[in-house]
């Protein structure tokens, strides 16, 4: 069986719809069900979270879940 990943993030900076600053880690596999999960961890509380990848990559109220953020992006949160 080919263990090819979809579409997935890539490790980094993103911002959750909500405002909150999380990094993605890796993208890996459930050893049970061989769901794709994102590790990632809060920048507020230095906490380590997984989600499915499909609710990752979700759509809610017409935006991203989680968006990535850019160098500038990442320069504006500093300066705040």
């Amino acid at each position: 069986m080919k263990m090819v990943a979809p579409s997935h993030p890539q490790p980094g900076p993103y911002r959750h719809y909500k405002g909150g600053l999380y990094t993605v880690i890796c993208v890996g596999r459930h050893s049970e069900t061989e769901e794709w999960l994102v590790t990632y961890r809060s920048e507020a509380r230095g906490d380590y979270w997984v989600r499915p990848l499909d609710m990752w990559m979700e759509q809610v109220d017409g935006a991203p879940r989680f968006a990535p953020l850019g160098e500038a992006d990442l320069h504006q949160n500093i300066e705040k």
